[in-house]
């Protein structure tokens, strides 16, 4: 796994950087049941709530599915649609089965009106089925360190499989947006469609308009991208792309609230924010900055714990346990995702073997 020696520091010191905002004096108080705030830059986590929890994650999945659609096929596309994508439930933008489509339409309707049927016609196209796609999209997700994710619908919509159900993470959220906002060769593509407020184009059945419903776009001066979601499992969901006082951040919400509660994650957003400019953010994220650096250069037996001081406490960075293996509990709270789980560890105490 190429990058796999950053990521195992990039993932002990994410869980430290959750023990210290924690414990933070002025912790943001949300609704959220999962949130996550993250630099994007320096790749560090400024504050997590169970934020490697395993959790349905509704539409927020269409992130990837939009950016992976982008990096595989031509805009310009004609898409057919099949009696599968047609019969999409709502939300859904009412494709005929049989008639023919562009990827760009496809593309806004889903991202701005989160419409599900525009979803697997997407995936349908691009990935010759919608197994297909979600292959191509856990090996994206895989491929920029987001190991606590799996997707198995384009949409985003509840599923189980004989591996696990449809989940992320909120700190993998995080990540899959910043690659989708700053890193991805398509970014401006999906920021041109996550920006637009007003989308208009001509089918067969008439002038369609799309809206945007990412509130925080004209709302505040720091919001450049989003996506909503919910399903009765997953709740309210967010994740956002932010550039605030110079800072590139990306932040997410998973479970925020459930009906009549839908503004919540509105409010929490603006919490977060509020946070990450708060002495405290800065304390902890200074914190953070220095674990990191003191990670690096640890070195550890079998038996050995790597324990450092930060900020005034005892906060253990890396544990290794069993010769080479990580802690990696986030991973293993899904009873069904052994099959991963086992593959995963097995490349990565080879690699961090040669890390250490």
């Amino acid at each position: 796994m190429p990058g796999l020696e950053k990521k195992s520091v990039f993932m002990a010191a994410e869980n430290t950087v959750a023990k210290n905002t924690d414990k933070a004096v002025n912790e943001p108080k949300l609704h959220a049941v999962s949130a996550a705030l993250y630099d994007a830059d320096d790749e560090t986590f400024i504050y997590g709530r169970n934020m490697r929890d395993s959790m349905a994650n509704a539409s927020t999945t269409k992130l990837l599915t939009c950016i992976v659609a982008l990096e595989k096929a031509d805009i310009n596309d004609m898409v057919t649609v099949s009696q599968n994508a047609a019969s999409q439930p709502e939300v859904k933008l009412g494709l005929v089965a049989g008639n023919s489509y562009n990827m760009k339409d496809l593309l806004y309707g889903m991202m701005l009106e989160s419409f599900n049927d525009c979803a697997y016609a997407i995936a349908e196209h691009v990935g010759g089925s919608t197994e297909g796609f979600a292959k191509l999209m856990n090996e994206k997700a895989n491929e920029i360190g987001c190991l606590g994710t799996y997707f198995i619908t384009p949409n985003g919509l509840d599923a189980e499989n004989d591996i696990s159900f449809h989940h992320s993470t909120a700190g993998d959220l995080c990540v899959i947006m910043s690659y989708c906002a700053w890193k991805s060769p398509k970014s401006t593509q999906f920021l041109e469609i996550t920006q637009t407020m007003k989308y208009t184009f001509e089918t067969e059945e008439g002038q369609m308009v799309f809206y945007n419903h990412n509130r925080l776009l004209t709302e505040t001066d720091y919001c450049i991208s989003g996506k909503t979601g919910f399903t009765t499992k997953a709740g309210y969901c967010y994740v956002a792309a932010v550039e605030k006082d110079g800072r590139r951040m990306c932040l997410s919400l998973l479970g925020c609230g459930w009906p009549n509660n839908k503004n919540y994650k509105w409010a929490d957003a603006r919490t977060l924010m509020e946070y990450a400019v708060s002495k405290a953010a800065v304390d902890s994220y200074s914190a953070a900055s220095g674990t990191i650096q003191q990670t690096v250069g640890i070195q550890t037996t079998d038996k050995q714990t790597a324990d450092k001081t930060v900020a005034g406490e005892n906060t253990q960075a890396v544990k290794k346990e069993d010769g080479n293996k990580i802690n990696l509990k986030y991973l293993e709270n899904n009873k069904k995702n052994k099959k991963i789980c086992g593959n995963f560890l097995k490349n990565f105490t080879i690699n961090i073997g040669n890390f250490f």
